[in-house]
């Protein structure tokens, strides 16, 4: 992960809080005095994914961390819902490096696991190197999904996703757009489907669809070490299961946050 990945936005305006308060998956309140890091998503009025960010106050400076893939698209909605609301976003030439071990001065710890290190944010020219990290292997270990990977626009939804154990999103705080399908999720359903971490005998191509005496029972996604991330059907799974060819088998979960 480099700095490049990510387009880092300044937000401004005295509506800037309670206007991300109403519109994300995650309090953001937190930030209104203190620096921090959160995540959150932005979701369709059907509850479904569209984006997820960083929201973080840096030097009293309050931003906004998106992927480059999903940047433009997430501040066009953003600002087409704030109507009258005093809030801009600016796009800095500022950048965000992350790693694992020591954190550097001014570094904020990756508020979804602690596995995943911390992002230190600035001007490109005043981060620190980046480090060699096998981001996919903790990804895969700690159950962790990646947008345009097992996080899917129009698809995904959070509580299958992982993100009340990943702490991106707040069942106290007010409405927000997609609330109320995630609530009904939480509160009156069984989750029968969602990321899980399998065992593979050998690679497969993204997406490849997992079988279960021929009946399709998810897909795998991320693969590192001879594990992946895959979306299954959680009351479909056996020790039967293929994926073009490839032996599949649910794996013991490590010790999740």
């Amino acid at each position: 992960m480099t700095y490049q990945d990510r387009h880092i936005y300044w937000v401004s305006g005295q509506d800037a809080l309670p206007f991300l308060q109403g519109v994300l998956s995650n309090s953001v309140m937190s930030l209104q005095e203190a620096d921090g890091l959160l995540w959150a998503a932005l979701l369709n009025p059907q509850g479904k994914y569209l984006s997820d960010m960083f929201i973080g106050r840096v030097q009293g400076q309050l931003i906004c961390d998106l992927s480059s893939a999903q940047a433009e698209a997430s501040i066009k909605r953003l600002t087409m819902y704030r109507l009258r609301a005093d809030v801009q976003f600016l796009l800095q030439d500022w950048g965000m490096v992350a790693g694992v071990g020591t954190a550097p001065n001014g570094a904020f710890a990756d508020p979804r696991h602690s596995a995943l290190g911390w992002r230190i944010y600035g001007p490109k020219n005043q981060l620190p190197a980046l480090q060699a990290v096998d981001w996919d292997m903790l990804r895969v270990q700690h159950l962790i999904p990646q947008a345009g990977i097992e996080l899917i626009e129009n698809d995904s939804y959070l509580l299958e996703m992982g993100f009340e154990r990943l702490h991106g999103v707040d069942f106290r705080k007010g409405c927000y757009v997609g609330q109320e399908v995630t609530a009904r999720m939480k509160h009156k359903t069984e989750l029968r489907k969602g990321l899980a971490r399998v065992a593979l005998s050998g690679p497969v191509p993204l997406g490849t669809a997992i079988e279960n005496e021929g009946k399709e029972v998810g897909r795998i996604y991320t693969q590192a070490g001879g594990y992946a991330l895959a979306y299954l059907r959680f009351d479909r799974t056996s020790e039967l299961m293929q994926a073009a060819g490839q032996t599949v088998t649910v794996a013991p979960q490590l010790t999740l946050d």
